[in-house]
């Protein structure tokens, strides 16, 4: 089938004009493949314009369409177009904040998914946030005031402190100021001799750091000697052998035993007195007649015999 000239001349011009009407959208920033629904909200005064973005948690989702001022009203109607995948109830609130410190302002939806969802055409309910430019603006007319304020009042004491100063009389500051230049000069005058003391003792200063590190040195070693003497087995041991000593003076004092008997019996003592007695008796007597327990016979004479009291016995030959 042959295509005339007219006809392929028709289809060049329809293509055209469907490129430019593609092209111009696009440029707009209008996707014509892309399905959306248009919503629309008020406020009381205009900050927008139609390159305003329409976000969603810091997402662009769509554009503004078009601002109109209703004259019976006296608000602004904006109405916007959003993707329809975007899901939210009429409850959503239409959010108009400031993009950036540069100015500029866009719409936030905030979405909420209580109550009925929201259809294209429904008019969303609006609040204006106040921004970060404005915030500023505002905190620094309030610092303004108050410097404004705090320099009056320090202009009010400087001039309280010059009229001090300036006072003559024995109670002013101008007094109290010489007598404390008084005292910063003794006290660097101490400094100084305190610096020279130090300078004529520093060899004297030195020998005692270097003794004071010797006996460091040698109570350190001591310290270490002890640690290494075991002292803790010796008190063990004297611990030992004091609990055995115990033992041994409380079996005395209980009187057992030969030396218990000794200290506890009377009966022992009375005897070992007795003895002594008869033993000094023995000693007195040997003493006054050595001729009753010594005898001697150069020519075999035989010896005289005594009785158990002294007396001597003859014999019956």
């Amino acid at each position: 089938m042959k295509i005339s000239k007219e006809v392929k001349t028709g289809l060049l011009v329809v293509s055209g004009i469907i490129l430019f009407i593609f092209g111009f959208n696009y440029l707009k920033g209008k996707n014509l493949f892309e399905s959306t629904n248009i919503y629309y909200t008020q406020f009381d005064y205009n900050a927008l314009n139609k390159s305003s973005p329409i976000t969603v948690n810091g997402n662009v989702v769509g554009k503004i369409q078009d601002i109109v001022y209703n004259y019976d009203s006296g608000k602004t109607t904006v109405s916007f177009e959003v993707n329809e995948a975007l899901k939210f109830s009429k409850n959503s609130t239409v959010k108009m904040y400031e993009t950036g410190l540069m100015g500029g302002n866009g719409l936030a939806i905030l979405i909420s998914s209580e109550g009925e969802p929201a259809k294209a055409g429904d008019t969303l309910q609006s609040r204006v946030e106040l921004g970060l430019v404005s915030t500023l603006s505002k905190s620094f007319s309030g610092i303004s005031d108050n410097l404004d304020a705090t320099l009056q009042s320090t202009d009010t004491l400087m001039v309280s402190i010059n009229k001090l100063i300036n006072d003559n009389s024995e109670v002013g500051l101008k007094r109290t100021i010489e007598e404390l230049n008084h005292t910063l000069k003794s006290f660097k005058s101490t400094s100084n001799s305190v610096n020279t003391v130090i300078s004529n003792n520093d060899k004297n200063i030195t020998q005692i750091l270097e003794k004071f590190k010797t006996i460091s040195t040698d109570l350190s070693v001591l310290t270490a000697d002890l640690k290494n003497a075991h002292i803790g087995n010796t008190v063990e041991s004297l611990n030992t052998t004091l609990n055995k000593l115990n033992t041994i003076l409380a079996t005395i004092d209980k009187g057992d035993g030969t030396l218990g008997k000794l200290l506890k019996d009377e009966s022992v003592y009375n005897n070992l007195e007795g003895a002594t007695l008869q033993l000094e008796q023995l000693l007195q007597d040997m003493k006054l007649n050595p001729k009753r327990y010594v005898h001697f016979s150069l020519f075999g004479k035989k010896a005289k015999q005594y009785d158990a009291e002294g007396n001597e016995v003859k014999s019956q030959n």
